[in-house]
């Protein structure tokens, strides 16, 4: 009697809440089993969730901003025993207020967790991707990877380090196999303004946030059909970060200046 065909296996790191969660469920959903990667408390809980939906899940607690931490996830990838069909490097956090103002601790910790962690499991991810000669890679950046964003100048920044590394290795593996997808999100309902210290802005504020279900999915299709960039929610998000990209920076850096001033949520 054959042996019924191995699940596909994929990791998804801020997998315990938000974006990461509901992309956990796509795998899923799709027929994956899931190597899931949080910090925080949540995960076991989010990991309760993805075995009711039929998934084998292994989870792995990690603080990304510290590269032991991320060589244990390496380490739990390589250790599955099987490959590794699918990655989504999602975890990111924010912060906001004005540069001369904010913490400088918690924004070193947000480049260690947005580029660094993100840069280094890619590495090992890839790597081992591009010898077997398959693999698929989603990398969640943000619409404010489009353009300068005032009062949350680092984050932004960290986003376009992550969608200017997607697209330029998804170049250099064009022949390989692997096929590589830059996540751009607009503003979505979850934790991350909370954590940013951003409810107190227009765009924190803002009732119209997406639903990171919709954005997960839009990341999960665009990752599977190959797509180079997702402009993942609303048809008003959408617009908003393709806009970005083709206005002038110096343009587009004012326009977004009064939805993300500290106080602007109240007049």
């Amino acid at each position: 009697m054959s042996q019924p065909a191995a699940r596909p296996l994929a990791l998804v790191t801020g997998a315990s809440s938000g974006i990461g969660l509901e992309l956990a469920k796509q795998f899923a959903e799709h027929g994956f089993d899931l190597i899931v990667v949080a910090e925080d408390t949540e995960l076991e809980a989010a990991t309760q969730q993805l075995r009711q939906r039929g998934a084998a899940v292994f989870p792995v607690r990690a603080d990304l901003t510290r590269r032991e931490e991320v060589e244990k996830v390496v380490a739990a990838v390589r250790g599955a025993g099987r490959p590794l069909d699918a990655a989504a490097l999602n975890a990111g956090v924010g912060v906001g207020g004005r540069f001369v103002e904010s913490d400088l601790d918690a924004e070193i910790g947000m480049v260690e967790l947005n580029c660094i962690s993100t840069l280094h499991l890619a590495k090992g991810v890839l790597q081992d991707m591009v010898a077997r000669g398959e693999g698929r890679v989603l990398f969640t950046s943000s619409v404010a990877s489009q353009a300068p964003e005032p009062f949350q100048a680092v984050y932004s920044a960290t986003k376009a380090f992550v969608q200017f590394l997607a697209l330029g290795v998804r170049e250099e593996l064009a022949d390989t196999g692997v096929t590589v997808t830059a996540l751009l999100p607009g503003p979505t309902d979850t934790e991350f303004f909370d954590r940013a210290d951003l409810t107190d802005t227009k765009l924190g504020a803002s009732d119209s946030k997406d639903d990171p279900a919709l954005v997960a999915r839009q990341g999960f299709e665009g990752l599977m059909k190959g797509e180079a960039s997702v402009f993942a929610g609303s048809v008003s998000s959408k617009l908003m970060g393709k806009l970005s990209a083709v206005l002038p920076d110096a343009i587009a850096g004012k326009s977004h200046k009064p939805m993300t001033r500290p106080g602007s949520a109240e007049g």
